[in-house]
């Protein structure tokens, strides 16, 4: 493994990048606001899952074909823009039922975000991108386990750590949807207000260039 200034140097540096508000953050916010906390808590375990994809992509590689190959690149970022943006408008026109205006039976909802949200970080090309920029910084050519062990190693401690940033926007955003859940006019507005979220994170991420 690298040295211990290296790791402590990784360690700093992906704290930042992870608690750094960005997509994954308001997206798992969102699905909160949308759909209550344990779907927001399923969201980011999905989120998770679907982040060992690219770990594991990038220890063997095959990450770096969108470096390679621009077109796969668009593809995949289109692809996944419009599905956060088709998300996005199911959310909104989810009708509401049940104690207190819920759009959709809690357990249901909560599966439904798990699945969407493996699928979300697995089409996120960006994040393929980020690991193959970030990970090679703090890796060792010299070092007694192999590269891409080192990949996985590394990876893996940068998932968890965003993970643990998801986490802190799905229980911030669960004591919004807590106070306002006996509201059923209130809860139709987060419900509004995570689609809207989502579709705009799908045209973020269709219109960046990189």
């Amino acid at each position: 493994m690298p040295s211990l200034d290296i790791l402590l140097t990784f360690f700093v540096t992906t704290a930042i990048f992870a608690y750094i508000p960005g997509p994954a953050m308001l997206y798992a916010a969102a699905q909160t606001m949308a759909r209550g906390r344990f779907a927001g808590l399923m969201a980011t375990l999905g989120i998770h899952i679907g982040g060992y994809v690219h770990v594991l992509a990038a220890a063997a590689g095959l990450s770096i074909l969108f470096h390679a190959v621009p077109t796969l690149y668009l593809a995949v970022k289109l692809l996944g823009a419009a599905y956060l943006v088709w998300l996005g408008f199911t959310l909104m026109r989810a009708k509401a039922s049940g104690e207190g205006g819920l759009p959709v039976v809690e357990a249901k909802s909560a599966r439904r975000a798990f699945f969407e949200s493996v699928t979300v970080e697995v089409l996120n090309p960006k994040t393929a991108i980020f690991f193959v920029a970030f990970l090679p910084q703090f890796t060792d050519a010299s070092a007694a386990f192999p590269v891409w062990l080192q990949f996985l190693l590394l990876g893996t401690v940068v998932n968890l750590m965003f993970s643990s940033a998801d986490l802190v926007c799905v229980f911030l955003a669960g004591a919004v949807v807590s106070k306002m859940r006996r509201s059923g006019k209130a809860q139709r507005l987060l419900q509004r207000a995570g689609g809207t979220v989502l579709i705009g994170l799908g045209a973020h991420l269709a219109w960046q260039r990189t």
